[in-house]
């Protein structure tokens, strides 16, 4: 079972529209409705691939009880808690060649009560789990330590963690030493301070987490795939999504898929190769939408356990 926690989740609404231009009104040619939240899209992709999952959320407010509904309605296993302020909800407009502009709300404010609350759903789990993976932003309230307590924590009754955030959350759950981590390009360079411009760059920078006691860091590179470094492999795969719609979600799609399949067994080269499929497919769906076995079909994916590290990003 791989239980995942969102402090900040979200109603995700999708706007396709023809052209984003500022200022003016705009006609919406389609609408959707999702469960938002990098934990939530995580389980949510488990769910829909028939992998057992428990997603632990704050609920509060009206935006709560809809988030609850459509968890239900996508057949996730959940854990609520409690909370006075109301979930937030974010906007997604999305535009026919697949750029996506987001507006995220900050979240509800949540209080000392609230945030142990939280993290006593998720350790209740951890027994019975294989991975406990933290994912997102943290609202208001939580304290930036709040995923590393979560790594030490977890590690303390034998689960495996992963953790998905940015800033100084990810910064500090790093300092705990999680098993996995999964930052994209642009947190990792965050991370590290430093540019990245080759795969040789990626590389370097992610082995400087490994040394520093992360177990596994796999990188969403975007168009460019994903690079896994550990102190055993160095592992690109890639893929082309024929018909981009929206990337929301895409990152939490790799995730699921790469947790759900180290939990089976398979090789890091072969985990890598599945969680890019998740990815892609997720990539061409509308909204935050999550892949189902039909989506992964006809996706070919490419995997180099030697990959040549010159290979300039967004080339």
């Amino acid at each position: 079972m791989i239980v995942t926690v969102t402090p900040n989740p979200s109603i995700d609404r999708a706007v396709m529209i023809d052209v984003l231009r500022r200022g003016e009104v705009h006609r919406s040619t389609a609408n959707r409705v999702d469960p938002g939240g990098k934990g939530v899209n995580v389980s949510r992709a488990l769910a829909a691939q028939g992998a057992e999952s428990v997603a632990v959320v704050p609920i509060g407010g009206p935006e709560g009880h809809l988030l609850e509904e459509l968890l239900d309605t996508d057949g996730v296993t959940r854990r609520s808690v409690p909370v006075l302020g109301a979930v937030r909800m974010n906007i997604s407009i999305l535009e026919p060649d697949g750029t996506t502009t987001k507006l995220n709300e900050p979240g509800p404010t949540l209080d000392e009560n609230e945030v142990a609350a939280l993290l006593d759903a998720t350790l209740d789990l951890a027994a019975g789990a294989e991975w406990i993976v933290g994912c997102g932003s943290l609202p208001p309230g939580v304290p930036a330590d709040f995923y590393a307590s979560l790594v030490v924590a977890a590690r303390d009754s034998g689960a495996r963690v992963a953790i998905d955030s940015s800033g100084p959350s990810m910064a500090a759950a790093i300092g705990a030493r999680p098993h996995l981590i999964k930052p994209n390009a642009e947190e990792l360079a965050e991370l590290v301070g430093a540019d990245l411009t080759t795969l040789q760059d990626v590389r370097d920078a992610a082995m400087t987490l490994v040394d520093a006691g992360i177990g596994i860091v796999a990188v969403s590179l975007g168009q460019d795939g994903a690079l896994l470094v550990s102190r055993e492999d160095t592992v690109h795969a890639h893929a082309t999504a024929s018909t981009p719609v929206s990337t929301v979600g895409a990152g939490d799609c790799m995730l699921a898929g790469l947790l759900h399949s180290l939990t089976t067994g398979l090789s890091a080269s072969a985990a890598l190769a599945v969680a890019v499929r998740w990815g892609t497919a997720a990539v061409a769906l509308p909204g935050s939408g999550v892949p189902t076995p039909e989506d992964l079909r006809d996706i070919d994916v490419t995997v180099d356990t030697s990959p040549s590290l010159t290979y300039r990003l967004g080339h």
